[in-house]
């Protein structure tokens, strides 16, 4: 057992007791911090004093006050056996993952989703040196704020328990743009993604636990949540944008939706998503950089079609705005293969069978020049 010279005073009101003669007053509780060497330690209780006992992680420590405290002490452990890794997260509520390489038996994890981090070497004077050089070294990335958020017991391949101090911070970037020195790649997920990544446990809990402790986002429910208020009343309409790209020999591009897609999985479609907080134009253009590599002038995307859709009669009625790229540079490439499994340039007249019906529908209006259509809308 090592004592950490860490002192906490909680004051707190005690009510009157006057079967033990005592008046209403004041409680001072001193708080000492003890780090163990094993949990495996027989505890007993003064029950006329404490009601129960429990293990918890720092960061669901109760008490605002006591948990700031505890954050902010250093993970002391041996150099050589120290780590630190980072927890970024973006204002949409994702998680930056790192791929690590598939090399059994010569790294941590092998071929598994982990966060950006490593093990603390001479030089670095703390935890959060540690962190940060990592982040520079395996990525190029500069944090403005990084803040303690607790600590990440992992499993090692020898069954030995590993410490590693959790550092959050905020980043808006676009991972595909950092040059990564390790592993295969960098991306954002959301809490709800992990379930379908090779990720540890224990990462998978801290992403959780610090997802709720994020106040909530200011965001409507999903689309199957969402109910028309009466068939006549004003209710807001997704918008969609999409990519119509149809090169010279007058084949049109289609990407393979991943199969664990929430939309159309193992389905082609074109390009596309819901329009952000942007203008669409600006939306198509980032789209299409991010999702397959291309690059799209604002003076060369033209409206060519839009289709008023609607799915089950509960759903949101949806506005799919269609832009045709007049030229653009690039051949398609699969940025974001978590989304979208392949591309493919597509004969109109031959058309895959499991294609998104809307979009075989606007594709057919666009060749025959058709501005406007409608689909999924009760007679």
């Amino acid at each position: 057992m090592q004592l950490i010279p860490f002192l906490d005073i909680d004051i707190h009101d005690i009510d009157a007791h006057p079967g033990k003669g005592e008046p209403g007053h004041q409680h001072f509780d001193l708080r000492f911090l003890f780090r163990l060497r094993t949990t495996e330690v027989s505890v007993v209780l003064q029950e006329e004093e404490v009601g129960g006992i429990e293990w918890r992680p720092v960061d669901r420590v109760t008490s605002p006050a006591l948990r700031e405290k505890l954050l902010k002490l250093p993970l002391q452990v041996e150099p050589e056996t120290a780590n630190a890794s980072a927890l970024i997260y973006n204002d949409r509520g994702e998680y930056l993952l790192h791929l690590r390489d598939y090399f059994p038996g010569q790294i941590w994890e092998p071929g598994m989703w982990s966060l950006l981090g490593g093990g603390r070497e001479p030089q670095d004077a703390t935890l959060e040196h540690t962190v940060r050089r990592e982040l520079a070294e395996e990525a190029g990335l500069d944090l403005a704020d990084l803040s303690p958020f607790g600590t990440e017991y992992a499993s090692h391949d020898d069954g030995t328990t590993v410490p590693i101090a959790i550092y959050a911070g905020r980043w808006n970037g676009d991972p595909r743009e950092l040059h990564l020195t390790e592993g295969v790649m960098l991306a954002w997920f959301t809490p709800d993604d992990l379930h379908r990544l090779r990720i540890a446990d224990t990462t998978n809990d801290l992403v959780r636990r610090h997802a709720a402790s994020l106040p909530p986002m200011q965001s409507g429910p999903e689309p199957e949540e969402q109910h028309l208020a009466s068939p006549h009343g004003t209710v807001p309409n997704i918008i969609g944008v999409h990519l119509y790209l149809k090169r010279p020999d007058g084949t049109v591009l289609l990407g393979l939706r991943h199969p664990d897609s929430a939309f159309a999985p193992s389905t082609w479609h074109v390009l596309a998503g819901h329009c952000e907080q942007e203008n669409a134009i600006a939306y198509l253009i980032r789209e299409a950089k991010e999702e397959a590599g291309l690059h799209i002038e604002r003076q060369d995307a033209e409206l060519v079609h839009v289709v008023h859709h609607i799915g089950k009669p509960s759903n949101p009625p949806r506005m799919g705005l269609f832009f045709r790229a007049r030229t653009w540079s690039g051949e398609p490439v699969l940025r974001e293969p978590d989304k979208c499994t392949q591309w493919k340039f597509w004969d109109p007249a031959a058309l895959p069978d499991d294609l998104v019906p809307y979009t075989r529908l606007a594709i057919t209006k666009i060749q025959n020049g058709e501005l406007y259509s409608e689909t999924g809308w009760p007679a």
